[in-house]
Order: structure tokens, then C-alpha cells, then sequence
């Protein structure tokens, strides 16, 4: 599969085959992940990969999420950015914060992860609704992290939903 087919191919997958995700192919997910573009080369991502039952288990004990699915998901990728990965900025004026640097480049590693995915037959889903607070604390994670959203990531068992036309996206 070349990378257009990974992209006309993803999708949503909200729904996943009781199947194990292997862990080599997990370690190519993270290979895929480390090899994205960032400001400064900074590489600001770090990622927990949650894939015991136990695991899921606690976060769904601590009620980290609202959709009951990402518990049931072979795996769920904590994706997580270091806003203190850059360096000192010369001028505030013409970059973004931190925060929103650490955000785009997270999102660009974490695309990589999604259409590495969708080349080995996973599917994959963004995320954001869960209690970011929360999910900090209970893993310790320093201040400077942020945590905008997981993906999960398993064998799909549903039909990927429908893409809008190019007319419906341009302004």
C-alpha cells in the first residue's frame, strides 16, 4: 500500500475485533511516530500505549473517557506533547506558544502513527473526550505535558463512515 491508498483508507473505526495487536506491529506504529517532522527537531511526543486489561480497567475505574468503546479497544495510545521541548524563543511575536507547537507537531507523529496503521490492516480513532486533568495526575505526568487525545487502535469491525467531496471542504 502506497501512502494515497493509506489515506483514502483511514478512517474512524469506533467498533474493533476481539484480536491482539502484536507487539511488533505496535513497535512499528512507534518507529512510524519518531521518524515525523517538528519545530526545532524538537521532537516534543511522548506516548503511553495502554493494552493490558488491567490497564484499561484502571481508566475505566477513574472514568478517563465518556465513550465506553475506547475501553474495549485493543490498544489506546496515550499521545501526550512536552511544551518545554524547544528551545528559548527569540521573538513571541512571530511563533506560536509552546503549547500550540507542541500540539501541531504531536499531531504530525500521531498522523504518521494513523496511516502506518491503516497500511497493517488496523484501524484507528482520534480521541479528545476525556478528562485531561485526571488522566494526568494519575500517571504523574509532569506539568509541562500536555495531553490533547489517545487514539485506539485495533482490527475494525464496522464499515469506516463516508468522507465529505472536495467541493463541501473548499471556501
Amino acid at each position: 500500500m502506497d501512502v494515497k491508498e493509506a489515506i483514502v483508507k483511514r478512517r474512524s473505526i469506533r467498533k474493533y475485533q476481539d484480536k491482539e495487536v502484536p507487539d511488533e506491529t505496535i513497535r512499528e506504529l512507534m518507529y512510524a511516530a519518531r521518524l515525523a517532522p517538528s519545530g526545532n527537531n524538537a521532537q516534543p511526543w511522548k506516548y503511553k500505549i495502554f493494552k493490558t486489561e488491567e490497564e484499561k480497567k484502571m481508566l475505566k475505574e477513574n472514568s478517563i473517557f465518556k465513550q465506553d468503546f475506547v475501553y474495549t479497544a485493543p490498544i489506546i495510545i496515550l499521545c501526550c506533547g512536552n511544551t518545554k521541548a524547544y528551545p528559548e524563543k527569540k521573538s513571541d511575536r512571530l511563533d506560536d506558544s509552546n503549547h500550540a507547537r507542541a500540539i501541531r507537531d504531536l499531531a504530525l507523529s500521531t498522523q504518521n502513527i494513523v496511516l502506518r496503521a491503516t497500511e497493517l490492516g488496523l484501524g484507528t480513532c482520534y480521541v479528545g473526550w476525556m478528562d485531561k486533568p485526571k488522566i494526568k495526575k494519575l500517571l504523574e505526568l509532569p506539568e509541562e505535558y500536555i495531553v490533547p487525545y489517545v487514539i485506539t487502535i485495533g482490527y475494525p469491525d464496522e464499515q469506516p463512515k463516508t468522507r465529505k467531496t472536495i467541493e463541501e471542504i473548499l471556501l
